[in-house]
């Protein structure tokens, strides 16, 4: 987690940091500003698409101003929300997510055609094959997002739990006992099933959330959003509790990020290198978050060589778009099968961009360049290096890598352990591929993102890494000497 961008004393309370609207980006589209109060409802937020430009006639400066005021009367009611989420039973707050993933299943139809909608429009924009990959839905991929929904139900609560108990000499007993981080924040691109995600972790967790969508996504994610507050809704929850901002014009994300510390306690981006970059640099609250997945799989001189080529052409090729793809294949200038290992990537289609031992394996290998190393391709490319054994393996990545995900093939349990040990990333694998950086892979039912910070939140942000702590103290009368 990112520390927060201000001088402000450490022992000041959040919420009375900031009391002005400032830190709003100049510039402006248009936006939609809904009746008072409509924000919070799924009604809310299938009149806001088709009206989304209606204020195009009026200036930018008014525009800002209707902006700043929508987001922090969004705000508001956010944090009021967070209040009743924080006192509301396991029951209630598993309801309302069984509502919402049965409403996904009753409105696939609709959720399906707004995505085409979106997927159109991203088409005719030119949008890569990553991240039209990222934005398109199917039955099955909805039908994933409730699924998810339902496994995040079955997840422990984690509010409440006392993580450590004590007693001290003067009688006083302590605990220290998990609780809801309060309002998030999450500003996030091509992917509509963040939506989702992001709803039911930050639900279960008894957080209220703000979701900032991208304008690619903007169909799709109202469409799941109104599931999301029908299961508020059914489950007698603040609608409020999960909020979707209402417009796509970039000074919203402004706003969020500069004008709103009062109001949201931490923010999550999800997206690319420069929304993850510039929140980083703008927010005035602390962020987690990770810039790229700059993976890498390493077969050892002792892999088992069928083992080898099913992991890294899993890790490359199952779903390019994604974070957990794999982007630099090393291999053990000791491993014999390393030329079928490259074989089997370029046979699949992959481009392979190799050093000039890796170019001696196969003539369709083309030379890497030295940016190659530390590039997320998330595309059919792999940049591949020849290493003399673990320990240089261990130091490409030191040197190139981004503390996210890393596997090693090796049926040497010594080696295996050295790998473990020393590669500080936040994923570290053996003999498993790289696609399961996944919080739903975990266990976790799904995931905010995948956060390379070490402060906080690292690996799959579930529901446990949306909480905090306080320090419960009982005592019988005690005053201090």
């Amino acid at each position: 987690m990112q520390a927060p961008a201000t001088g402000a004393c450490r022992c000041v309370t959040r919420r009375a940091r900031r009391t002005d609207g400032s830190g709003v980006a100049e510039g402006s589209r248009a936006v939609h500003v809904p009746p008072s109060g409509a924000y919070a409802g799924a009604a809310s937020a299938r009149a806001t698409m088709p009206a989304m430009n209606d204020m195009s006639s009026t200036s930018g400066s008014a525009t800002i101003e209707a902006i700043v005021e929508q987001l922090n009367e969004i705000g508001r009611a956010a944090v009021e929300a967070s209040h009743a989420l924080a006192q509301a039973s396991t029951a209630t707050r598993d309801a309302a997510l069984r509502a919402a993933a049965a409403a996904l299943r009753e409105r696939c139809a609709a959720i399906l055609q707004a995505n085409a909608e979106d997927v159109r429009a991203a088409q005719a924009r030119g949008l890569s094959a990553a991240m039209l990959d990222r934005l398109a839905l199917d039955d099955q991929r909805v039908e994933g997002m409730a699924r998810g929904i339902e496994q995040i139900v079955e997840l422990a609560d984690p509010l409440g739990r006392v993580i450590a108990a004590w007693a001290r000499p003067n009688g006083l007993r302590i605990e220290r006992v998990r609780v809801p981080l309060g309002v998030i924040g999450i500003i996030y691109e091509s992917r509509p099933n963040v939506t989702a995600d992001a709803g039911a972790l930050c639900l279960k967790s008894g957080n209220a959330v703000i979701l900032r969508g991208g304008s690619e996504s903007v169909r799709s994610s109202h469409a799941i959003h109104a599931c999301l507050v029908a299961g508020l809704r059914s489950a007698g929850l603040p609608e409020a509790a999960i909020q979707i901002v209402p417009t796509t014009d970039r000074s919203a994300v402004g706003h969020m990020l500069s004008g709103m510390a009062r109001y949201i306690d931490v923010l999550v981006p999800r997206g690319g290198r420069s929304l993850v970059e510039r929140v980083q640099r703008e927010a005035r609250v602390p962020v987690i978050g990770h810039l790229e997945g700059n993976c890498h799989v390493y077969v050892d001189r002792d892999a088992d060589l069928e083992m080898a080529k099913r992991i890294v052409l899993n890790a490359k090729l199952r779903r390019t778009g994604i974070c957990g793809a794999a982007e630099t294949l090393l291999l053990d200038r000791g491993c014999t099968g390393a030329a079928a290992v490259v074989a089997a990537l370029l046979d699949a289609g992959c481009e392979v961009r190799g050093d000039d031992v890796v170019q001696a394996l196969d003539a369709r290998v083309v030379p890497a360049s030295q940016e190659d190393w530390s590039t997320e391709y998330l595309a059919p490319v792999i940049a591949a290096a020849s290493v003399e054994g673990v320990d240089a393996a261990i130091a490409h990545i030191a040197r190139y890598g981004s503390a996210h995900t890393e596997s090693i093939v090796t049926n040497n349990a010594a080696t295996a352990e050295r790998f473990l040990a020393a590669v500080d990333s936040a994923i570290v694998l053996h003999n498993a591929s790289t696609q399961f950086a996944d919080g739903g892979e975990f266990g976790m039912g799904a995931e905010i993102g995948i956060s390379t910070d070490k402060f906080h939140a690292r690996g799959p942000v579930g529901v446990e890494q949306l909480t905090s702590y306080k320090y419960v103290v009982r005592g019988s009368g005690q005053v201090r000497p």
